[in-house]
């Protein structure tokens, strides 16, 4: 199961590229914008519970996906920008084995604890 949920993971990384791609911006943006997201992480200075909010709200594809809709829908390719590198971060992420946060600390999320076979 644990590969399958990666290949699911690979695949709507591959779809954000796509839809990066449609977007008129140079492909190095893609590079460059990638890790962006981890700046939810700095929520962690302020303990597990506040790290665990803004980590979530910068990793969850739900977000992603309502902010590139709302970009798609008002014309605004900044926000369908923001929106495919969150869901793109999200994913590649989720190839890695980072997932959602719990707030009992930064190794514990919705896939499993970090470092534990």
């Amino acid at each position: 199961m644990k590969t399958t949920l990666k290949l699911e993971e690979l695949m709507m990384f591959v779809l954000g590229i796509y839809l990066f791609n449609q977007l008129d911006y140079a492909w190095w943006w893609f590079l460059v914008l990638l890790l962006t997201p981890d700046i939810g992480m700095l929520g962690y200075l302020f303990g597990n519970k506040a790290g665990a909010i803004g980590y979530n709200l910068f990793h969850h594809k739900g977000v992603a996906i309502v902010v590139y809709l709302l970009g798609t829908y008002f014309s605004i390719p900044l926000c369908q920008l923001i929106g495919i590198i969150l869901f793109s971060h999200s994913a590649f992420d989720r190839i890695m084995g980072y997932g959602l946060k719990y707030e009992k600390g930064f190794k514990f999320t919705h896939l499993g604890e970090i470092g534990k076979n």
